[in-house]
């Protein structure tokens, strides 16, 4: 079971999509909690601070993305992660095929012993400024099993265990 602890009131718990989903869908929290600048990365990588504090007609607030922008969007939710297990962050297709927004470390993980908000890393990939309002669905996690294992060096090149000879691209297009 994945415990979700609302930080933020205004927050909105994921749920699953249809009852076949395999991820549930994160969604954006951009109001609460003093919240009035997000913190983003040009494509010069600087530091800028967004403003999110523009409404809509509807009165709901929402973040524009200029182009090539990286932001970390804010849940306002703290998972409660079992131990043995993480939560794996992806991107969610609509948004990145229609909208061109994608994670920008393309794989979050959140471990079981983090426990602080969590955030989304979306870029915007594309030439287009985006919008993202509060409550819109930005991601979909999933509750992964993690395997126990250590690392240790060895003092032997590993050897031929197929009949590969390369990488990138050496098997065909």
């Amino acid at each position: 079971m994945l415990k979700i602890f609302k930080l933020n009131q205004n927050a909105i718990l994921p749920c699953f999509g249809t009852d076949q989903s395999a991820c549930f869908d994160i969604s954006a929290c951009l109001v609460g909690n003093n919240l009035s600048k997000i913190k983003s990365y040009s494509s010069m990588n600087e530091l800028v601070e967004l403003d999110c504090c523009s409404f809509d007609e509807q009165n709901t607030p929402y973040i524009t993305i200029p182009s090539w922008f990286r932001v970390l969007i804010p849940t306002g939710l703290i998972f409660d992660i079992p131990q043995g297990y993480s939560v794996r962050v992806h991107a969610r297709s609509g948004l990145a095929l229609k909208q061109g927004l994608v994670l920008a470390n393309h794989e979050g993980v959140i471990d079981s012993d983090y426990i602080q908000e969590c955030f989304v890393m979306i870029k915007n990939d594309s030439f287009n400024r985006v919008t993202i309002k509060h409550g819109d669905r930005i991601a979909q996690g999933e509750l992964v099993k993690s395997l126990d294992y250590s690392i240790e060096q060895c003092y032997n090149a590993p050897s031929q265990k197929t009949n590969r000879n390369g990488g990138f691209g050496s098997t065909g297009v």
